[in-house]
């Protein structure tokens, strides 16, 4: 931990930024229906669907129990002025959404980040966790049991010769791009607690309490869910809610597990593992870069890339994944030479110098 940090959540937090980007880049670079693509394409999609946005929800719940027991620590009142902090967050993800990308994540964390503030450290966080995640469960049961004998692909704006045309159509049909949002409340909410629950439990720590939690995390996470999610993947569109929103965050835990216990283990980072935590630490500025890069590559107001090089199919979609989160890692490493914190990151840091409120 040497400065402070835990070492493995600046990884973690570079691998779900990164991880993320390996479902939104089918967005920039296909525009053909969820679930309609081959077995290759399947199973290509299911490495990411999921699982690093679960896996990002998680660590959010951990940021926030760190910056409770920091709060405590400093004889500071809790949540303090975190919900304006959230509010912000919210505000920066509108403007996400609207002048970039139209599945931002931003928005809903910052909803859902208040209510959880208020809880973690409450004996009746675990309370909530549970009934947030079995009324998430059964959402997802009865939409499911709904989708049996119906349509469940979903069909992708097309144009994007117009920029100022994409804003207009994230403005009107906002209600149909947010309808994830809204579904997912109950899921963050017991992820977020979760990932607080798990920072309580010394899944971090280098501890034999810590290995005994990283192992069982390890188990179900990887040995349970990877199968289950192998499953749904092929299953059919039908099954489509059940493969993102109940399967991949089982498998995210175990990745949260064996990433720490695999940090634990090594030595002196190499230049990769440099790279992804410096993602880790600029994990919001990463966040909007990959989106508004991925998105002038591909769209027909910038480059175009995804119209003249469509045809290629997963050879497309994959180089353009990987020529993304390799600039985004080279630019996020350079940057923290220069600078302890990403752009993004700094211009909080100004708005939030202050807010230290001690007790009454």
């Amino acid at each position: 931990m040497g400065d402070g940090r835990i070492t493995a959540l600046d990884v973690l937090r570079g691998i779900a930024i990164l991880g993320t980007f390996g479902t939104n880049v089918w967005i920039f670079t296909t525009r053909a229906a969820l679930g309609a693509g081959d077995p290759v394409e399947t199973g290509l999609r299911t490495l990411s669907n999921g699982k690093f946005l679960a896996l990002l929800s998680i660590l959010f719940g951990v940021g926030l129990a760190l910056q409770e027991a920091s709060a405590r620590r400093r004889g500071a009142r809790w949540p303090g002025r975190y919900p304006l902090r959230a509010a912000l967050l919210f505000v920066e993800g509108a403007l996400h959404y609207v002048l970039v990308f139209e599945f931002d994540v931003l928005m809903y964390y910052a909803v859902v980040a208040v209510p959880v503030a208020f809880l973690v450290g409450r004996v009746s966080a675990r309370w909530w966790m549970i009934g947030a995640g079995a009324l998430h469960v059964v959402f997802v049961g009865l939409v499911t049991a709904a989708l049996a004998n119906g349509d469940a692909s979903v069909t992708l704006p097309a144009d994007t010769s117009s920029w100022l045309g994409q804003v207009q159509t994230r403005l009107e049909h906002a209600a149909a791009f947010r309808a994830e949002a809204i579904f997912v409340l109950p899921l963050s909410t017991a992820l977020f607690l979760a990932g607080a629950a798990l920072l309580r439990a010394g899944a971090f720590e280098r501890s034999a309490r810590g290995a005994i939690v990283r192992r069982r995390l390890i188990t179900w996470g990887l040995g349970v869910g990877i199968p289950i999610n192998a499953l749904t993947a092929y299953a059919g569109p039908q099954w489509a809610l059940v493969d993102r929103y109940l399967a991949a965050p089982v498998v995210a835990f175990g990745l949260l597990g064996a990433v720490t216990a695999l940090v634990h283990r090594m030595g002196a980072p190499g230049l990769l593992r440099r790279a992804v935590t410096a993602v880790g630490r600029c994990a919001l500025s990463c966040y909007v870069a990959q989106n508004l890069l991925a998105a002038f590559l591909c769209y027909d107001w910038g480059l175009g890339l995804t119209g003249r090089l469509g045809h290629l199919g997963l050879l497309w979609t994959v180089g353009c994944h990987l020529v993304v989160s390799a600039t985004v890692l080279v630019a996020a490493t350079w940057w923290l030479r220069r600078h302890t914190r990403g752009p993004v990151e700094l211009v909080w840091d100004l708005a939030y110098r202050r807010d230290r409120v001690p007790t009454r």
